[in-house]
């Protein structure tokens, strides 16, 4: 038996890459446990609401900076060392936000945190193609896809458990520990020739600086959007910002003998409709799980922990799911895959959209055995496409913008959602109050007036009592309908992921890998 063949080379690899998962799962846990305790945080430094919105926005914008750094970063360290860096400098300054008694303080340690966060989700999926072979690139990337989309899952559970057992602060130290294993280990681990491949690439500053302002101000522009207006001055100059440094920073990069980001990736038809997917895969995900615990947060009024316990069937459906994703990911197409997944995505999304104000864990369970099994079959198919038939050395810049594409999808998908709730809950509350005055007894009870009350009611205007106890109901029926129309948006964006899938080319016979078809 050869040395590659040994049972100690073939752990290490899947010990290393599983230590890198570790990694990833606590970076992408940090960002939904920290939503959730906000109000904790808040009140405990004496930041004003607009301010503290803050603490999330700086981990995010850096954190969508330094994503698509990661092919950069990878090729001056080696995948090995850029993981133990990168995990290094985000557990370093997760002890810093725990000892944080100021909010500039904690700013500053949230911008480091999330710049070395943002490395580490693309840096596993790189891992993925460049320490296994093809038949054991399914199971690596389940195991990275249920770290990525489980953390969120959990996230409001642990959060508000740590916040009630113990204090905002171990919101950061729980980081602390796994971090300074999953170095360690990774550092052991990884030590093969793949791990530790690097070239000399330089660093073009002007593209840097065009990448960071671009991407930061659409981070910022799109948090301001629903609440400001899209035309709003600020806004529309941070957008405008944004489009100028991408038109920019593409021309310059797409030209340059030695780019900061390798965007020729995109010339590669099945990698751009795997970014596709991704992209709306993004706004999916991110999308239902930030519009469940807001409804059940603003209509249900229950807390952090009781919102975890709920969201947890998701997380449950999807761990049950990615045996199976592995098994079928073997044997059916990618193509086959991903009509199947996003379309039972968008089947768990549009089984959200007739929610009511009495909705509860109950209504809640088929959306999400539906959304959460689909997940593995939407994260998982994509990947390969885009990134399974990419040169080595293309592989860890085409994971660094698969992964980015995930992100702004997100991120635009949470805009788009916000702009729809805001917008929609003042035309949906308008239409209730006409229904009311024109005596539509059904709209009455619908929104919780009782009948034989609301028929005493009509033909005498209302008093000022009356009004006080009545509008509350209206505006809280009318978030409803705005949140259900919120989950049409998505269920409507996943539909054209299946579109989408038509595009995929059948690779050439000389790309494709050993056991695998991507039309199926």
């Amino acid at each position: 038996m050869s040395h590659a063949e040994t049972p100690r080379s073939r752990f290490l690899p899947w010990f290393g890459f599983l230590c890198m998962c570790i990694g990833m799962f606590m970076a992408i846990l940090d960002i939904q446990i920290v939503a959730t305790s906000l109000p904790t945080i808040q009140k405990a430094l004496g930041i004003s609401p607009e301010r503290m919105i803050w603490v999330q926005t700086a981990y995010l914008t850096s954190e969508i900076v330094a994503i698509p750094l990661t092919g950069y970063l990878t090729a001056r360290l080696g995948m090995r060392w850029l993981f133990v860096c990168a995990i290094s400098v985000f557990t370093l300054a997760s002890a810093g936000c725990g000892q944080s008694e100021s909010f500039e303080t904690l700013i500053g340690w949230r911008i480091v945190q999330g710049f070395a966060g943002g490395t580490l989700i693309p840096a596993v999926f790189s891992a993925v193609f460049l320490l296994f072979p093809p038949r054991s690139q399914g199971l690596a990337t389940t195991i990275a896809g249920v770290a990525a989309v489980f953390a969120p899952t959990i996230g409001p559970i642990v959060g508000g458990w740590l916040t009630e057992t113990y204090s905002w602060h171990w919101l950061f130290r729980i980081n602390i520990v796994p971090g300074v294993l999953a170095a360690l280990g990774a550092a052991w681990a990884l030590r093969n020739a793949e791990s530790n491949a690097r070239c000399d690439r330089s660093i073009d500053l002007l593209a840097l600086v065009l990448l960071a302002a671009g991407l930061a101000a659409l981070q910022i522009g799109l948090k301001d959007a629903p609440s400001l207006g899209w035309l709003a001055p600020g806004v529309a100059a941070l957008l405008a910002i944004f489009a100028l440094s991408t038109v920019w920073f593409v021309w310059r990069t797409w030209h340059a003998a030695c780019p900061l980001v390798d965007l020729h990736c995109f010339a590669d038809r099945n990698f751009a409709v795997g970014c596709a997917l991704s992209f709306i895969l993004g706004a999916g995900l991110f999308g239902s799980t930030y519009l469940m615990p807001f409804f059940l947060g603003l209509v249900r009024e229950h807390d952090a922990f009781r919102i975890g316990q709920i969201m947890l069937v998701t997380g449950i459906a999807q761990l049950l799911a990615a045996p199976l994703a592995v098994y079928l990911e073997q044997r059916i197409g990618a193509r086959t895959l991903c009509l199947f997944g996003f379309g039972l995505f968008a089947a768990g999304l549009l089984a959200s959209i007739n929610q009511t104000a009495q909705t509860d864990f109950a209504e809640m369970v088929v959306p999400q055995i539906l959304r959460g099994g689909a997940s593995m079959f939407c994260l998982l198919p994509p990947t390969r496409i885009a990134l399974g038939y990419l040169a080595t050395d293309k592989i860890a810049d085409g994971s660094g913008l698969f992964n980015l594409m995930r992100n702004l999808g997100g991120a635009i998908g949470l805009a788009l959602i916000d702009t729809t709730i805001f917008t929609r809950a003042d035309t949906h509350g308008q239409a209730i109050a006409d229904r009311l005055t024109a005596g539509d007894v059904d709209t009455a009870m619908d929104i919780g007036i009782p009948r034989d009350a609301f028929l005493e009611q009509i033909g005498t205007p209302p008093d000022e009592f009356t009004e006080e106890l009545v509008r509350p109901l209206v505006e809280r029926q009318a978030l409803v309908d705005a949140i259900n129309d919120a989950w049409l948006l998505i269920a409507v964006m996943t539909v054209f992921a299946i579109l989408l899938v038509f595009l995929i080319r059948r690779p050439r016979t000389e790309d494709a890998p050993v056991d695998a078809d991507p039309l199926g």
